[in-house]
């Protein structure tokens, strides 16, 4: 890590991949207005907050933004990079984020989205080239060996 690195506000995220009992993946289609890819598809997740456990976040953070509880917690890999983030205010900033994914599989297939999503989708494997996907969720998906 370089200097510079050290001075960009940091987050740990943790990442749902979230399956469904029919074997489809979960994706979320950020509000086109803030966040790190505004307006494009990609994964659930958030921030682990102070004293929080990686798996409590995971739990809180897709139940926040999906209304969804979740099973089957398995972790798949992390990584890591620098972006930068549109606030609500209309303010950027670089974040350099450190993410932490999850295979899990949601107890529903409804799902209440908060307003940080404006539309979700479950996907088959056969349909993820018909997406407009952000850069992180196809890199997930090739270290997924599932990007087509």
């Amino acid at each position: 890590m370089t200097v510079q690195n050290l001075a960009l506000d940091h987050r740990t995220i943790v990442v749902g991949l979230v399956w469904n009992h029919d074997g489809e993946l979960l994706f979320c289609r950020m509000h086109p207005e803030r966040g790190v890819f505004p307006g494009q598809w990609g994964f659930p997740g958030g921030g682990i907050e102070p004293g929080e456990r990686m798996e409590e976040a995971l739990r809180r953070e897709l139940r926040e933004e999906l209304g969804v509880e979740v099973e089957n917690i398995r972790p798949a890999f992390f990584k890591d990079c620098t972006h930068e983030k549109t606030f609500a205010d209309g303010t950027k900033k670089p974040v350099y984020m450190i993410f932490l994914l999850f295979h899990c599989t949601a107890a529903s297939d409804r799902l209440d989205l908060n307003d940080e999503f404006v539309e979700y989708r479950w996907v088959r494997e056969d349909e993820l080239g018909d997406m407009e996907l952000n850069a992180e969720t196809i890199d997930t998906l090739e270290r997924l060996g599932r990007w087509p």
